[in-house]
């Protein structure tokens, strides 16, 4: 019989950003109070699982959601550079319509293509990088469980392509809450399942501004 291995992809806990800047990859955002009580609780959630690899984001938030995992489980958090969150050239500024860059004429030039997208990294791109940490990650694991900490986007955008899905989306729409995981069961190589839980999900506290993911 094939093994059976789960990867979860954690997405990180609530970020303090009192300016709501969009943050993107910039260094220096941490989680807020409440961030840290997600990422508590989905350390509990996760606590009797069979995990025996934890990887992150490079970024402060990801890293601080996956400390009280790993110190419950007693593993070595890798940091990998695959999981970061997106590029986006907005990153540094207030984003929404009728404030922020958007009232910048001068930033049009890169609202020409929501497909690709104009404005950041390409989809595709992020799909291939993340694709190739999830199966180098299923490959160490086997047989057993790993935890993937990244952000929405990245998140959201393999998942699409696991579920043969278009790429390009509306950002609303993501089901990606902040400390949820999207997690993916293989038999052997071959994807036989894709689930979502939100273990912190109490702690939500309704929309999120455009400020990071």
């Amino acid at each position: 019989m094939a093994d059976t291995t789960v990867v979860h992809l954690l997405r990180h806990g609530e970020v303090h950003n009192p300016d709501g800047i969009l943050y993107g990859r910039l260094p220096g955002y941490h989680l807020s109070n409440t961030g840290r009580q997600m990422a508590e609780l989905v350390a509990k959630a996760l606590a009797d699982r069979d995990i025996v690899l934890i990887a992150s984001s490079p970024l402060e938030r990801a890293r601080e959601t996956a400390a009280p995992l790993a110190e419950r489980l007693g593993l070595e958090v890798k940091i990998d550079d695959r999981l970061i969150e997106a590029d986006n050239v907005f990153q540094g500024h207030r984003i929404g319509v009728g404030r922020g860059v958007l009232r910048s004429p001068r930033h049009y030039r890169y609202l020409w293509n929501p497909f690709r997208p104009s404005w950041g990294e390409p989809y595709i791109d992020v799909v291939r990088r993340m694709k190739t940490v999830i199966d180098e990650s299923r490959a160490a694991a086997r047989g057993h469980e790993a935890v993937l900490v990244s952000h929405q986007l990245p998140i959201w955008v393999i998942r699409l392509a696991a579920e043969r899905r278009r790429l390009w989306h509306d950002p609303r729409r993501r089901q990606c809450a902040l400390a949820s995981l999207t997690t993916l069961t293989f038999e052997g190589d071959r994807l036989i399942s894709i689930g979502y839980s939100e273990p912190a999900g109490a702690l939500l506290r309704g929309p999120e501004p455009p400020s990071g993911a």
